[in-house]
């Protein structure tokens, strides 16, 4: 398919831009950067930030893999491209900071083709981003979602709630009765509108997210902490570990298709802790998170 080749071309340029824009909080430390190949076809590039003053742990990833069989997480809702040859191609981050007034992040932009011999291809985009805070501010959670509505609204004004509220369904613990985080946007095998729109719109996504995530970052990473805030954040980064290992439809393809281990599980936290049934006081601050934002909500519209 002769789109690849374009596809490559920004999610490169996107991943550039990303730790470029990240690379800006660290008076030090840089991204190292690790080019790697699978051995069945394809490889990618990980970039790794480690040990900043604002990032503890900062991932960007670029992957172009393909064979000759779809990965089963690729095929659950089109079981008969299991036998089709694909490409699969995507850059996907996650951004864990030192100081627990700073949300983490997710995010990821990704392009999947399946060819089979006289058939026309099957392809579709999928992506989206969505925020973990541990202490959260309202006015955050509301310019976040501002952002995620500013990335969808040039293509329909239902786009965006859509696209929420299938982040709010996919991003959701269900043995914990909770969801992640704040939420913001989440598609997948988008192919309705089109190659051309649809490739702008997984463009509009990616590119949203640094006008998401960079302003919370300024206001918050200098924020005064006590080892409480950071226990509280070791403890919540617990639950991304569960999400991830668990549910993540991308942690699932990247191991099932024979990808970079090391650069999949870059998504997890560097230090976290768990603590046996654990409760909030109520009226702290940590029972705020659980009683107004652990929980799907028009964040454009209401008020706490």
């Amino acid at each position: 398919m002769e789109q690849i080749e374009r596809i490559k071309t920004y999610l490169l340029n996107l991943q550039e831009k990303i730790c470029t824009e990240l690379e800006c909080f660290e008076p030090e430390q840089r991204f190292e950067q690790d080019a790697w190949e699978r051995d069945s076809g394809g490889g990618g590039l990980t970039r790794v930030l480690a040990n900043g003053e604002t990032f503890e742990q900062a991932g960007v990833n670029f992957s172009h893999v393909y064979g000759n069989n779809m990965p089963a997480p690729a095929t659950a809702q089109r079981p008969e491209l299991a036998d089709c040859r694909f490409n699969a191609l995507g850059v996907s981050l996650v951004i864990h900071p030192r100081n627990p007034y700073v949300p983490t992040s997710h995010a990821n932009v990704r392009f999947f083709v399946a060819e089979k011999e006289n058939y026309p291809p099957v392809w579709w985009f999928g992506g989206g981003f969505d925020l973990t805070p541990y202490y959260p501010f309202a006015d955050d959670v509301v310019d976040w979602h501002r952002s995620a509505r500013d990335a969808c609204r040039p293509f329909g004004e239902d786009v965006y709630l859509r696209f929420k509220q299938w982040c709010d369904e996919y991003f959701y613990l269900k043995h914990r009765d909770e969801t992640r985080g704040v939420g913001g946007l989440f598609f997948d095998d988008l192919n309705e509108w089109g190659f051309e729109r649809s490739f702008e719109f997984m463009q509009s996504v990616g590119d949203h997210f640094c006008k998401a995530y960079i302003p919370i970052v300024k206001r918050r990473r200098d924020t005064d902490y006590s080892q409480r805030e950071r226990d509280f954040q070791l403890y919540r980064r617990g639950r991304y570990v569960e999400f991830n290992l668990l549910y993540d439809r991308g942690t699932m393809f990247g191991l099932q298709s024979g990808g970079r281990t090391e650069s999949i599980l870059m998504s997890l936290p560097p230090v976290v802790n768990w603590r046996y049934q654990w409760q909030p006081q109520p009226g702290s601050a940590e029972y705020a998170l659980y009683e107004h934002y652990l929980k799907p909500r028009d964040w454009l519209n209401d008020s706490l």
